[in-house]
């Protein structure tokens, strides 16, 4: 039981890091902004579209790293409570 909650505490601290990584990534990535001025074309178009979804791509990895380290987290904690008769840490 004692290298199933280490295995299950490493997994948490590196899916959080991961999750923290991922949004990191796709908080910054920015796009260039226009002018008023600026006529778009077909090439600026699909350069706003590809940045868009590539932003989105890293949010849905990222919120499935949370949710993962959530998970984990919360099986943990079940475990610390079905061993010990306590939460983890007591």
């Amino acid at each position: 039981m004692q290298t199933l909650a280490l295995s299950l505490d490493i997994l948490v601290i590196a899916t959080t890091l991961l999750a923290a990584w991922l949004w990191f990534q796709a908080s910054g990535r920015s796009l260039r902004r226009l002018s008023k001025h600026e006529e778009l074309d077909a090439s600026d178009l699909n350069r706003i579209v590809t940045a868009y979804n590539r932003a989105a791509l890293l949010n849905r990895r990222a919120a499935l790293a949370t949710a993962a380290a959530a998970v984990l987290a919360g099986l943990r904690w079940a475990l610390g409570l079905v061993t010990a008769g306590g939460a983890p840490g007591q």
